[in-house]
């Protein structure tokens, strides 16, 4: 596997991710929330900004997907009359340049229709959505010979739930990126796509739905658009490796974490081998073992780790994955010690080192956890190919 490599700040690494498009059309990053990805798609889009003297934006080259986006929406819930919910758009923003003349609501209904059961239809003069749903009318009488009334009714002015009005908002950034890729005129500024965590609130049938309807989307051969794709769901990102798997560049699928002590960051190019979040951040705790800064959080990633190497061999508790024996009394205090400091409130943001016995301890479990379970050696480099010390 490839060396990290280390970065000071968000603007160097994302000035690193332009120059990574040199050579590749798509890159995928995986990161656990809290490492920046929200603030390092802000920083990549800022690279392609053009401010006046006026503090005027007068060039952009980046259309992006994060919370800012979803904030670009905003709920009048009408608290006078209870009756009239309207979803508000920000009018100033560039992300709606095209809405009046390019028959948005199409576009978005057509991508709409695959996961929920609502309509809406867009106002462009008080620039509000009005969400309308079907429902069975409770007047239609079946067995009427010649029923007058209609079999449903429309309900307008509907809120939706938080979930459908995230994946709404998904469905109208994918029509401007179809828009984008077509070449419309309103969006003919798009060089790069910036997607950081779009599926939040989707369980993981509509997750694979959606990582393989964008991978197709963005896979056409007449596009020069260049694509980021960061998330914290494995799912997600590994749908995502399949669909856009570059077949003769370098690999586009990388690893993002905080570099500690320091403020700095590390991104990791994973190969192309299947990854998977639990691989990725055991990597991360052999590295901690190996440079001997070891902080408290690293036992919640240690037991999450084991969670999951228990289930897969069909165990019920993680201390099964645990060196025991009748005369080993470690199995047993291990289990208590893993218990007790992965249940504590250690923060990502403010780690604090742990104790010298406690990294003893640490150092053991992962040991002879990595030695009992058989990874991949290249993941810990020389982790099975010379016996260490303890």
């Amino acid at each position: 596997m490839p060396e990290p490599v280390s970065f000071n700040d968000l603007p160097a690494l994302a000035q690193h991710l332009r120059e990574e498009f040199e050579n590749k059309k798509f890159i995928l990053l995986y990161a656990y929330n809290g490492v920046g990805k929200t603030r390092l798609s802000t920083e990549f889009k800022n690279l392609g900004k053009v401010v006046s003297e006026e503090g005027e934006t007068i060039e952009r080259d980046t259309l992006y997907f994060n919370a800012f986006t979803e904030d670009l929406f905003t709920w009048d819930n009408d608290l006078e009359g209870d009756s009239e919910r309207t979803l508000k758009l920000n009018a100033d923003s560039s992300f709606f340049a095209g809405l009046e003349e390019l028959e948005m609501d199409t576009r978005i209904r057509s991508l709409l229709s695959r996961y929920v059961d609502f309509d809406f239809r867009i106002d462009t003069e008080n620039w509000e959505i009005i969400f309308s749903r079907q429902l069975p009318n409770p007047r239609y009488d079946e067995n009427a010979e010649d029923p007058d009334e209609e079999r449903t009714i429309t309900e307008t002015h509907i809120k939706v739930s938080r979930g459908e009005e995230n994946i709404f908002i998904w469905c109208f950034f994918l029509a401007i990126v179809q828009l984008a890729l077509d070449g419309a005129e309103a969006y003919d500024w798009v060089k790069y796509v910036y997607i950081d965590d779009p599926i939040s609130s989707l369980d993981e049938h509509n997750a694979i739905a959606v990582a393989t309807h964008l991978a197709r989307m963005l896979k056409r051969k007449d596009s020069a658009l260049k694509t980021v794709i960061s998330t914290h769901h494995t799912l997600f990102f590994n749908v995502l490796c399949n669909e856009l798997k570059p077949k003769k560049k370098k690999p586009n699928r990388f690893f993002l974490a905080r570099h500690r002590p320091s403020p700095g960051y590390r991104l990791r190019n994973t190969g192309d081998t299947p990854f998977f979040h639990h691989v990725a951040a055991l990597a991360e705790l052999y590295e901690a073992k190996r440079s001997g800064e070891i902080y408290t959080h690293h036992f919640n990633m240690l037991r999450a780790i084991m969670e999951k190497t228990a289930s897969f061999h069909g165990y019920t508790h993680f201390s099964d994955c645990i060196k025991q024996g009748e005369d080993d009394i470690d199995g047993v205090l291990h289990t208590r010690i893993v218990n007790l400091l992965s249940h504590g409130n250690y923060s990502l943001y403010e780690p604090r080192e742990m104790m010298d016995e406690n990294k003893e301890h640490f150092r053991r479990i992962l040991h002879e956890f990595i030695k009992r379970y058989p990874f991949n050696p290249e993941l810990f480099k020389e982790a099975h190919t010379k016996e260490e010390a303890i």
